[in-house]
């Protein structure tokens, strides 16, 4: 059984940055994960993952601006966040799954273990 938890959010100003942590305990060296962010309202929406060999694919409007890493000694996601604009604030949410399929690694969907989130707020 794999849980996460998600640390790391705040409010920041425009501009600033902030490294989100994800703390996985549980098996995940050869497991996908990734961060999804969901607004008030709105869909939560894949923004990065890393596949079983830590490749990293990123969310074209997000490209340039957050960066996904994995330290498989500490078990732990990160995502820098940087140049954050109001339009970042939501919920980030850690996701892990052992196998995503013929599916996006950055669909909802793939993804079986959640962790609670951590809030995100930008501030113009």
């Amino acid at each position: 059984q794999v849980q996460l938890q998600e640390s790391g959010g705040g409010s920041v100003q425009s501009g600033g940055s902030l490294r989100l942590s994800c703390a996985a305990s549980g098996y995940t060296g050869g497991y996908y994960m990734a961060w999804f962010r969901q607004a008030p309202g709105k869909d939560r929406l894949g923004v990065a993952a890393v596949d079983k060999t830590d490749n990293p694919i990123y969310a074209d409007s997000v490209k340039g601006r957050f960066t996904i890493s994995r330290d498989h000694a500490e078990n732990t996601l990160y995502l820098q966040i940087n140049s954050l604009k109001p339009e970042d604030t939501a919920m980030y949410y850690c996701a892990a799954d052992s196998g995503i399929g013929v599916g996006s690694p950055l669909g909802r969907l793939e993804y079986n273990y959640w962790g609670q989130g951590t809030q995100v707020t930008v501030s113009s």
